[in-house]
């Protein structure tokens, strides 16, 4: 790992260039911003909060609708260790939709999940419960990257289809299935898109080879920055960093209030060449989480841009595959190319388990923030839980056979 400063010169000596557009909203925040080398603790939303809500008729659940809801609402992120990552098994299974999920994202703060599927359609989801919640279709633009605003029934989605009007991404009301604002700048297809944790501001990186910053409550850009490469982006928990990672293995810090004067500190993964495909901090912003087109996934110390430890995968050209933090930050879950899932534990940099998924090659994996539990999606979503009856998983923590699946 090569560690790199940045002139302040930065934007104007290469053929990055950073433009801000029109003066973003400010926010006040209690926390300043501490510089460099310090970033405060983001803070963590562990606990389970709200019980779900009551379904209509208890009598009417099954007996295997009220196991899975019981181990989802108990399960402790305090609780969280090897034996329990190890103990991971499908607890639901979703199919009722065409061709593959594009990307999904869980709420901050709600036990929700939206998926973007490849049949144009939005889905949500209730993860304590198991329960499809609402289907939106958006045949004109199609569905490709989602995330969740702070709202639980808004949402931000990128278009699939007539990419060259300039509606590459919508503002979009899950609740009446409207569309609050057209956001217009990208001519090419979105590859990745982040909410900022703090405030209405989100960013989206583009094939178009630009990083455009967005605000919620109005239409037009407040800035944007020209790479080279694939970008992609991620806030830090605490929304005063996010991280840009482009060709050639490089990942760029930039202050989220002042980012029109370049990077702050710059880091170079050494030794791979390959396009980032995802990039993720962990809760404490200690760590950085790469995923790389060759399906090669880095931990990095994101003060000192030090490489903590990689792991290599099996391949899968077409589809790349997505990593995630547990929400403590002491484990990585990933998809491979041969049509298994891995979890490492970082800190002694070894393999823990490895999963049969079920569903082939999984493009989109994320962990829950306030649950033990993540998904695993392709054609088939998949919800993963802590097996209560451990006899049925092998020591090596192998899922047996999913469950049938929910009907809807």
């Amino acid at each position: 790992m090569e560690h790199k400063r940045e002139p302040p010169s930065f934007f104007s000596t290469v053929s990055t260039d950073a433009t801000r557009l029109s003066s973003p909203p400010q926010f006040s925040s209690q926390r300043n911003f501490p510089g460099h080398r310090r970033r405060a603790s983001a803070r963590r939303h562990f606990s389970l909060g709200r019980r779900p809500r009551r379904a209509r008729s208890r009598s009417a659940r099954s007996s295997a609708e009220e196991r899975q809801s019981t181990a989802m609402a108990t399960a402790s992120i305090a609780a969280l260790d090897d034996d329990t990552v190890r103990s991971m098994s499908i607890g639901a299974v979703f199919s009722d939709f065409v061709g593959k999920i594009n990307s999904l994202d869980f709420h901050r703060k709600d036990d929700l999940l939206v998926t973007a599927n490849e049949d144009d359609s939005v889905r949500l989801y209730d993860i304590a419960n198991a329960r499809l919640l609402k289907t939106t279709y958006h045949k004109k633009h199609g569905t490709d990257r989602v995330c969740f605003t702070h709202h639980q029934n808004s949402i931000i989605c990128s278009s699939m289809h007539n990419l060259e009007t300039g509606d590459s991404l919508r503002y979009l009301s899950m609740y009446d299935n409207r569309c609050l604002r057209y956001f217009k700048g990208h001519k090419q297809r979105v590859v990745s898109l982040c909410m900022s944790p703090i405030n209405d501001s989100f960013m989206s990186g583009s094939l178009d080879h630009s990083v455009r910053m967005w605000d919620l409550r109005v239409n037009a850009c407040q800035g944007i920055l020209r790479l080279r490469g694939r970008p992609t982006v991620a806030y830090d928990q605490q929304g005063l960093v996010f991280a840009v990672a482009m060709e050639g293995g490089a990942i760029k810090l930039f202050d989220s209030r002042s980012y029109d004067k370049g990077p702050f500190d710059a880091f170079l993964v050494g030794g791979d060449t390959s396009e980032v495909c995802d990039i993720k901090f962990s809760n404490d912003g200690k760590s950085v989480l790469l995923s790389t087109t060759n399906n090669n996934i880095y931990v990095l110390d994101a003060y000192a841009g030090d490489k903590q430890c990689g792991f290599n995968l099996e391949p899968s050209p077409s589809t790349p595959i997505e990593a995630s933090f547990t929400p403590d930050g002491q484990y990585v879950v990933s998809g491979s190319g041969d049509g298994t899932l891995h979890a490492w534990n970082i800190s002694r940099r070894s393999e823990i388990a490895c999963w049969k998924s079920h569903i082939g090659v999984a493009a989109c994996l994320k962990w829950a923030p306030r649950r033990v539990m993540f998904v695993a999606a392709s054609t088939v979503l998949t919800f993963w839980i802590p097996n209560s009856e451990p006899e049925l998983a092998s020591a090596k923590g192998e899922a047996g056979a999913p469950p049938e699946q929910v009907s809807l």
